[in-house]
Order: C-alpha cells, then structure tokens, then sequence
C-alpha cells in the first residue's frame, strides 16, 4: 500500500495529465497535431509565467496576490505608451517590466518593514496598482486608433513589439521560447544557486536560516520582485499577442496561475511549490480549456469541468503528500526506535 501511495505521489498528475491528453485527442484527431500543440502552448505563456513568479514567492513561505494585478498594470502601461505618449517600443517594453519589479519592491517592503503579512500585504497592492491601471487608461481598453479618454492617439502598437507575442524563430514561437528559458532560469536559481537555496530555507525555517547568517528581509524582498518582473513578462507577452490593452485583464490571470502552482506541488514527489511543477499545472488547465473548445462544450460548463478535474489534480497531489508525509514520520519513528534498541 506504501509504494502504490509513493508511486501516486511522484507520479499522480504525470500521470493524469497524459490521462486527460489521451481522452482528448482519442476522441479528437485535430487535438493531437503539431499546430494545436503549438496554439496550446501559446495560450497558456502567459500564466505559466505568472505561476512561475508565484511560485518564488511561495518559496521564501510568502504569497504573491498582487501578480494578476501586476499583468494588468504591465498591459496598461505597455500599451498606453505607445498609444497615448507614442514612446519607442523597446521603452514601452522597459518600463511594463520596471513596472512589474516596482511592485514586487513594494509589496515586500510592505512586508518587511511594515510587518504586514503577506496575504494582507500583497492584496492591498492588489487593489492599489488595479486602480491605477485603471487610472492611466480612463477606466477604458486601449487599442489603435484610440487616445487617451476619447483624445486622438498619438501613436500605434509597434510591429517589433507584436513580434514579441505573435513572431516565431524557425516555426516556433517566440513566447514559448520564452517560457521554455524563463522556466530553466528558475530551475535552476531556485535549485543550483546560493541565493535559491537560501530562499528556500527561508521557505522551510526562517528563523533557523537567520540565525545561520542569512539577511532574511533581502531575499523575500528579491523573491517578491522576481514575482513581479515573471508577471510583467507574461503580461508584455499577452498584450503583444492580441495587441490590445484590456481593463483588468489580469484578474483571471491571478486564479489560474494559483491553481497551476498548487497543482504542481507535488510532481516527482517535490511535496513543495517547484518551477517545474508549476509550469506543468499551467499546462494541465490550457490542455484542459483547448480540448473543450474542440469538443464545443458550452462555454457556461466549461469552468465547472476544468474546476472538477483542477480538484480531482489537488486530491492527487495534497493527499498523497499527506501519505509521504506519514510514511517519513513512521520510518523516522522506526528508526529511532531501533537505534535506542541498539543503544540498550
């Protein structure tokens, strides 16, 4: 029974991912070609990027709610400099990302200094920054051909910059290349460098990792403004690709990118927020969504089947962590128990 539980919680939701993949493209041969892996992969850029940045921030044990607020601000501002002030595009760019940064610097601050708790902290940035998105636009969506508050505008979407959402580089996409080097950069910072694995002891035991020397305060600062320059990325990526500036288009970004890094917890047996896990949840939803497109299932049972299967994912992956969990605790008990037999 142990190693059916252990083999459940390496391999649960590898395995229900393939699953889900297997049903879909059975049932379906459009689902299984080259092009709709593509399109899947694409759409789900986005919030994998996200979910990465949540994911630091969940490892120094914080919780980043302001990233769906963050997509939102980067959109704004990426596309009101180029509509409104006409700004070159590769500035527009720099200052959607130096957005994102600013924000993770001042939820951490707010943190650190303030003391406030991390839910509470990143939530009231959550509201501050979704104002002011709202704020730079008018409360309207920002396209071509529209000034600032009914105003002519001054300028246009770049080509280089809609490149950066919709070019691609010998077939593929450049947004997935993107992803694919954002994820291995995370991987291995959070797993190969000393900073990642300060971090991560912080995530364990803060108070053990300051005592053993480590400026506690710095690395959730830097944890938070990773959080939110991978947010601002997703955003720069997502306004490229449909060209528009939509009002608090980040808001759904928030809870899917929160079920992708919970989904996630427990690939290969991690039993923690991992980049990689993460990533692989941010595919499990887009893999989901795009299979019931293609089976045209109504659009109003569409969140209730990808909530079950996100639930049927969580039991997978929380249940299971429970079991190792137990299972360590009685092999550590046995353990101890043997080596004071030893000892009498």
């Amino acid at each position: 029974m142990r190693n059916i539980g252990g083999f459940v919680n390496r391999y649960g939701l590898i395995v229900l991912f393939v699953a889900v993949v297997g049903v879909f493209a059975a049932f379906q041969p459009a689902f299984r070609t080259t092009v709709n892996a593509f399109i899947i992969l694409q759409s789900v850029v986005a919030t994998a990027l996200v979910a990465l940045g949540l994911t630091v921030s969940l490892t120094v044990n914080g919780f980043d709610m302001a990233v769906g607020s963050t997509v939102s601000f980067t959109v704004m501002v990426a596309a009101a400099t180029q509509i409104f002030l006409a700004w070159p595009w590769w500035l527009s760019l720099i200052a959607a990302l130096l957005g994102g940064v600013l924000i993770g610097l001042f939820s951490g601050l707010l943190i650190v200094l303030a003391k406030v708790p991390d839910m509470i902290a990143t939530l009231g940035t959550m509201f501050v920054f979704s104002g002011l998105s709202l704020i730079l636009t008018a409360g309207k969506s920002v396209s071509n051909g529209n000034g600032y508050n009914g105003a002519p505008a001054k300028g246009e979407f770049a080509r280089e910059f809609l490149w950066i959402g919709r070019g691609k580089i010998s077939g593929v996409p450049f947004s997935v290349i993107v992803l694919v080097a954002a994820t291995v950069l995370v991987v291995v910072f959070l797993g190969r460098t000393r900073t990642g694995r300060i971090m991560q002891s912080i995530g364990g035991n803060e108070e053990a990792a300051r005592l053993a020397g480590a400026n506690t305060k710095v690395y959730r600062v830097l944890a938070y403004m990773i959080s939110g320059f991978l947010a601002s990325l997703g955003g720069v990526i997502l306004v490229a690709r449909v060209g528009r500036g939509d009002v608090n288009v980040g808001s759904s970004y928030l809870l899917e990118a929160v079920a992708a890094a919970l989904v996630g917890y427990t690939l290969l047996g991690a039993n923690r927020a991992n980049a990689l896990g993460s990533v692989v949840g941010a595919l499990f939803i887009g893999v989901v969504v795009n299979g019931l497109t293609m089976f045209n299932v109504p659009y109003y049972t569409q969140d209730f089947i990808k909530g079950a299967l996100l639930v049927l994912a969580l039991i997978v992956s929380f249940s299971t962590r429970s079991h190792a969990s137990r299972a360590r605790a009685t092999s550590d008990g046995e353990q101890s128990g043997r080596r004071k037999a030893i000892a009498a």
